[in-house]
């Protein structure tokens, strides 16, 4: 019997890794960078200047409070992504050029063991439901690779108008759900965020954050719920 009936997923760091990396306190993928620069076909020497100014940016106390609760809508996280690359000196075509990756569902690389443990949660009888501080929708990207049908809810934050860890975001999941706190598993990679689900009464799991689309954790997941991982 399993010990849960829904899991909750938190998105990026969990079950994928984008190519931008951990925006807000600097690029992580050098490559995020370089395809702006191919792309408005300037030279690609700039790479590491442009990647140093982001991450000394991105610490200024300014910066920082410009990102809190950001993801509540896409007018709010486009008014914190432009401080941040005012803050670094970026021209604007630059800054555009970066923040259209951003947006887009393609940057998503899934772990490779998300679709057998969604497959496993969903073959118990359990739901699942994806929340995620993000501004943008990434139904898309769970379609493009073939994992929507395992998804029974997205709880995303600029649909709702709420951020972790703000408890709301966790309760309008539960809601959605019809459970009770006690009835769903959190799983992140973020205590700050992620871990605030507690504060609402879920059970939650923080596994490391995922930096490599062949990293597998996610069979913590199912020893969470009480699963079999054979």
């Amino acid at each position: 019997m399993p010990a849960f009936e829904a899991v909750l997923f938190d998105w990026v760091g969990t079950l994928i890794v984008p190519k931008w990396g951990p925006v807000r306190s600097g690029p992580g993928g050098a490559h995020w960078i370089s395809g702006a620069l191919r792309a408005l076909d300037r030279d690609p020497a700039g790479l590491a200047g442009i990647s140093s100014a982001l991450t000394e940016a991105g610490h200024r106390p300014e910066v920082a409070e410009g990102w809190r609760g950001a993801d509540a809508s896409p007018t709010t996280y486009r008014a914190a992504y432009l401080r941040w690359t005012d803050a670094a000196g970026l021209d604007r075509p630059l800054a555009d050029r970066l923040y259209a990756d951003l947006a887009d569902p393609a940057a998503a690389r899934f772990a490779t063991d998300t679709a057998e443990v969604l497959a496993a949660v969903k073959a118990a009888g359990l739901r699942v439901a994806v929340i995620s501080d993000i501004h943008f929708d990434v139904r898309p990207a769970f379609a493009e690779a073939g994992l929507d049908g395992y998804v029974d809810e997205f709880v995303l934050s600029y649909e709702v108008g709420v951020c972790k860890p703000d408890p709301a975001i966790f309760r309008a999941a539960l809601t959605r759900l019809g459970l009770r706190p006690e009835q769903a598993l959190m799983v992140g990679d973020r205590s700050g965020h992620d871990g605030a689900a507690v504060e609402a009464g879920l059970p939650t799991l923080l596994v490391p954050p995922l930096t490599d689309p062949a990293e597998r954790r996610l069979h913590l997941v199912l020893n969470a719920c009480g699963l079999s991982t054979a």
